[in-house]
């Protein structure tokens, strides 16, 4: 993401001593120690504007708020505000370069934010990058905040976004599921449990199923995504408020509120709001619970889609890339594999958030980057592999109707569907030697005598085979 250097410089100074920062860049000493430190993950912030663009709103309502208390003048708070608002435009995400794995609780993260929002500001004011005698980017982008505050507030506001587009990308997977249900309403199947032939259904219930299950998830998400609407601006440190006005959390919140158009409120307890990181493990259990049901749907797609020629066969998967190097003709189920990889994925990064969450001591979290970078990651790589199962996978899936058919006729669980007219221990019978000789259940009732075949005919139809019926016994 960097742009090309002229290889100029501009000195900037720190705790640690003197550094020479690229004269191009909006970033100061401390991004730049950071980018040097923790060369980690090859995942930066700029891979996650969602973040960038939330800590430009905790600055700005932040700034808002100073300047309400005199605290910053105004040209300066409005030339801070100014430089937020230009990040939220998506202009300088190349310049948001720390990795997201780092020490430090996330100080790099926030200073990296610091940096960059004080040199605009200081180039919206007229002056140039680094000269922070004017614009400091912890005496006024930072004022009354720590990264205590400022880094999980921007977080749970990045995270309520995510969600949110996440739940609009499920809703629509949903709806594919439900129109293939309507599709399928009239191919009767064979269910099965535990890889064994049960009882017929149609391939429509399966898939309308498949909708339900997904559905139940849109109200977990929305549920657990307001628990993130508590944040703890006005913190700072651990929560006593040192370095703020007392009357600047409420300020700020009002501020945030209005920013952001999400009912943000302040926590209770900020002592205990700045250490718990409970609210990432509620919101991650939830969207591991979703990917477990779409790995779980992905295993059942493959199963249907298993052969062509020696498998179930009942359902055909869309054809979008060749199989194998090595075996011509051969189509794999690579779109719903890709959700099961997907899946386990999001299911080891809730482990390492859970163990992150657990890592807390004291007064804080110092864990709370990788706990950020496993939940923002989960949730994008959820949300393009549902688009992916939708648009390369379920809108394109056809049943191979006459298939689905003979498997029922074939089953010798069709004498479940007998065993109130004929009984359990005769059904048993029945299903044995078809077992054992190879012929139908359906023609071994008729050879035996054991039912006329004009009523044999209306019990196996389909139609009173998927539901609830009465029964003339």
């Amino acid at each position: 993401m960097s742009k090309a250097l002229s290889g100029k410089t501009r000195l900037e100074h720190d705790l640690i001593g003197d550094r020479e920062v690229p004269v191009e860049v909006y970033y100061g000493v401390q991004t730049l120690r950071a980018v040097e430190n923790f060369d980690i993950s090859g995942s930066y912030l700029y891979d996650y504007p969602e973040f960038i663009y939330a800590f430009a709103d905790v600055k700005e309502a932040a700034a808002k708020a100073n300047r309400d208390l005199d605290l910053l003048e105004p040209v300066l708070a409005g030339a801070i505000i100014s430089a937020c608002q230009a990040v939220k435009s998506g202009k300088y995400n190349d310049q948001f370069v720390v990795d997201m794995m780092q020490g430090g609780a996330g100080t790099s993260t926030n200073m990296n934010a610091n940096e960059v929002i004080a040199n605009i500001a200081l180039e919206i004011m007229g002056h140039k990058k680094g000269e922070y005698q004017y614009c400091h980017p912890n005496n006024h982008v930072n004022l009354s905040q720590s990264t205590n505050d400022a880094y999980p507030t921007a977080l749970k506001i990045a995270l309520y976004r995510s969600i949110t587009a996440l739940e609009k990308e499920l809703k629509l997977l949903i709806k594919s599921f439900k129109s293939k249900g309507k599709e399928f309403k009239k191919v009767i199947k064979m269910g099965r449990t535990q890889l064994q032939d049960a009882v017929p259904m149609t391939l429509g219930q399966e898939f309308k199923a498949f909708a339900a299950n997904l559905k139940e998830e849109i109200e977990r998400l929305q549920q657990n995504k307001k628990l993130l609407l508590e944040v703890n601006m006005g913190a700072t440190a651990i929560g006593t408020g040192i370095n703020s006005d007392p009357d600047y959390t409420p300020l700020c919140i009002e501020h945030l509120r209005d920013i952001t158009n999400l009912k943000v409120k302040a926590a209770s307890n900020m002592i205990e709001a700045t250490s718990d990181t409970g609210v990432f493990i509620m919101n991650s259990s939830t969207i591991k619970r979703l990917a477990v049901k779409l790995s779980k749907i992905s295993n059942d797609l493959r199963l249907l889609s298993s052969g062509p020629r020696t498998g179930i066969n009942e359902i055909n998967l869309p054809a979008v890339q060749p199989g194998s190097s090595i075996m011509p003709g051969k189509v794999n189920p690579v779109i719903p594999e890709v959700v099961n990889q997907i899946a386990f994925r999001v299911i080891g990064n809730d482990l390492t958030i859970t163990m992150g969450s657990e890592a807390g001591q004291l007064q804080l979290n110092v864990m709370e980057p990788v706990i950020a970078f496993s939940l923002l990651e989960n949730v994008e790589m959820l949300m393009n592999g549902m688009k992916t199962l939708r648009i390369r996978c379920i809108d394109g899936i056809t049943a191979n109707a006459e298939r689905c058919k003979e498997l029922v006729m074939n089953s010798i669980s069709l004498v479940t569907a007998l065993n109130p007219y004929l009984g359990y221990e005769v059904s048993t019978k029945l299903a044995k030697e078809a077992l054992e000789t190879g012929e139908s259940v359906y023609d071994l009732i008729l050879k035996q005598g054991l039912m006329e075949e004009e009523r044999l005919k209306d019990i196996l139809k389909p139609e009173n085979m998927i539901k609830p019926r009465k029964m003339n016994l």
